[in-house]
């Protein structure tokens, strides 16, 4: 992943971050698409680097024995980029109620057209119980702009009894992030890989949902289930602990036709 360069809105009453990504050729998939972890994985990047300015990093909060944990994300693509493409990511602090507070991101292209939307919601954790505390006891005031990217209620995704596609893998080292726990974009590349062949060849992935629900750890064997939500193009997914059935995750996706997605190919 290559960035080049970031800037803050020159207002500040908006506060809204800026960074721009090159779409790297290990980002791509087959058809030179930037793939939609790698569009996570821009947005994880400028949350991060965002949170640092405005003084919530989780480095800071690590300070107080706290860290963030990512509660939801829903991200819808119009256009994916390709390969080579740059990709520019705004960001902003969309609203802080007493246990979570919502980033949202537009993805832009070149000529400043977003290509796609996205929301998410956080809250902190204590470390030594892992329970989420209030952010007014933790966090200091930072500016919220109170426009969203992509409105969601982020409520209860569904559930489903019968998985037609299932995918056993191991956690790896590789798969852990600073809290020594699964990275939250590695969820979504296991939802992703138990897509049968025929959506992925013929399909193209429109939105992704995650709640996030349990962590999982290395040494871990996590079980990826799909089921198509009967006469959609939609599927849901759940990822559970391979050993004991506990639900680590649950998401929704959606996805389009290719000969139907010009302003996505």
């Amino acid at each position: 992943m290559s960035d080049i360069g970031i800037h803050l809105s020159a207002n500040s009453a908006d506060y809204v971050f800026d960074k721009y990504f090159i779409v790297q050729s290990y980002e791509a998939d087959q058809h030179n698409f930037a793939r939609p972890v790698a569009l996570l994985n821009y947005m994880q990047s400028a949350a991060g680097e965002h949170a640092t300015l405005l003084g919530v990093a989780v480095s800071d909060l690590r300070k107080s024995g706290h860290t963030w944990v990512l509660s939801r994300v829903h991200l819808a693509v119009d256009r994916y980029p390709r390969g080579g493409e740059t990709v520019h990511i705004r960001t902003w602090p969309a609203a802080r109620d007493t246990l979570f507070t919502l980033r949202d991101f537009e993805l832009l292209d070149t000529d400043g057209a977003i290509i796609g939307r996205a929301t998410t919601s956080w809250a902190v954790l204590s470390i030594k119980n892992r329970r989420p505390v209030k952010l007014v006891n933790v966090l200091p005031v930072y500016p919220i702009r109170l426009e969203r990217a992509l409105a969601d209620s982020f409520a209860t995704l569904p559930e489903f009894a019968v998985s037609s596609h299932e995918l056993r893998l191991p956690v790896l080292r590789g798969d852990l992030d600073i809290n020594r726990h699964v990275n939250n974009t590695i969820y979504a590349g296991w939802a992703l890989e138990a897509i049968p062949e025929e959506v992925d060849s013929t399909r193209r992935l429109a939105s992704i949902e995650i709640a996030f629900r349990a962590e999982a750890f290395y040494g871990d064997i996590i079980v990826a289930r799909t089921a198509q939500v009967e006469g959609t193009d939609n599927y849901l997914h759940r990822i559970e602990n391979g050993h004991d059935g506990r639900e680590l995750a649950r998401l929704r996706t959606r996805w389009l036709p290719l000969e139907q997605t010009s302003r996505i190919s």
